[in-house]
């Protein structure tokens, strides 16, 4: 079954705080095209702040002095800009880099702040992935017709780029525009912005807290349900949501949650038994992860009978990544990092 698209990149959730309550402008720095070797691609973005310190990297720590730099002309004259960096060859010498990364981006610095068009834009697009809609983004980073900067597809936009941004909503995927118009030439990126990771652990034993505190750690939605009052208590899982419900009422959960992926923990068996036949017996999530030795697991599956065949392609059991882990923080690194190579597209060891 092919997993939903998700961003893992969740940097623009923390940008859009950070502008939320900032004293002063800033600087968003967006990556707008890249060629060859480099550390981020298009879309990836940094703050900097008039201080010179910064939120998220563009780069392995190589251009961001540099950046500076233009972000402080930026702040200055109030107006954004794009600069070019092109690392590869002996070129790189011309900066006065040497980063050696043999790759060339384009870098729009644009001044944001609260209540700004940019800020908006970004708080829109945070929105829409809280809900788990999707969005876009258009960045305008040459333009003879509108000024440059980020922009939600929406008017005053002209109609030909909003119509660009409802196509890389609609693909789920990110465009580069360079058109010559009437009125002259136009360059920008056209931001597919998908939906954050939901992550939903059934079971709120102890060494359920590790694999909250990394998910969210990572920016991701996490839901907890466990059937125990005396275990479902929110405060031991601050930035998640937590239910105390019967296992056989996981399927309210599942319709409002839409999860993108689930992890099995209860050490209880007979719930463990109850959620994975309500997750059976739903299409999605195509993650499935169940704790436990392989001998519980085949105990588990022989209890569920024909049910135990839906999931077959979608179980992981044991969960996690074999990275030799024996502590309860290690074994939360395991799983959430299979979860990631799941969603990022890569093969688990289930696949």
């Amino acid at each position: 079954m092919p997993q939903q698209t998700v961003r893992l990149d969740t940097s623009l959730e923390r940008m859009v705080s950070a502008c939320a309550v900032a004293p002063a402008a800033m600087v968003l720095a967006t990556i707008v095209h890249t060629a060859g070797s480099t550390y981020r691609k298009a879309g990836a973005r940094m703050l900097i702040r008039a201080d010179g310190t910064y939120l998220g990297l563009l780069s392995g720590g190589c251009l961001e002095a540099d950046l500076r730099e233009h972000a402080d002309q930026v702040l200055r004259s109030g107006h954004a800009r794009a600069v070019e960096y092109d690392m590869r060859g002996p070129d790189d010498i011309l900066y006065g880099i040497g980063a050696g990364c043999e790759g060339a981006m384009r870098v729009l610095l644009e001044p944001i702040g609260a209540g700004t068009s940019g800020a908006q834009a970004l708080q829109g697009a945070v929105e829409a992935s809280a809900r788990g809609d999707t969005a876009s983004l258009m960045v305008v980073h040459e333009s003879t017709e509108m000024p440059l900067g980020t922009y939600r597809v929406q008017p005053p936009l002209p109609m030909w780029l909003l119509a660009q941004g409802h196509a890389a909503e609609m693909a789920r995927s990110t465009l580069s525009i360079d058109t010559t118009h009437e009125h002259g030439r136009t360059r920008a990126l056209a931001q597919y912005v998908a939906p954050i990771p939901r992550l939903l652990i059934c079971g709120c034993g102890p060494d359920a807290e590790p694999v909250a505190r990394a998910a969210l750690a990572l920016g991701w939605r996490v839901v907890l349900v466990d059937h125990r009052a005396a275990y479902a208590k929110a405060d031991r899982f601050p930035g998640a949501t937590v239910h105390a419900a019967p296992a056989a009422d996981l399927s309210v959960t599942l319709a409002q949650l839409d999860c993108h992926a689930v992890v099995v923990m209860s050490h209880h068996l007979a719930s463990d038994t109850e959620y994975l036949r309500v997750l059976a017996r739903h299409d999605a999530p195509g993650y499935i992860g169940l704790l436990g030795p392989a001998a519980r697991r085949r105990r588990l599956l022989a209890d569920l009978g024909a049910d135990a065949e839906r999931l077959s392609a979608r179980l992981r059991a044991p969960v996690g990544l074999r990275i030799g882990a024996v502590t309860p923080e290690g074994i939360a690194l395991s799983m959430i990092g299979e979860i990631h190579a799941y969603l990022a597209g890569l093969p688990t060891h289930g696949e």
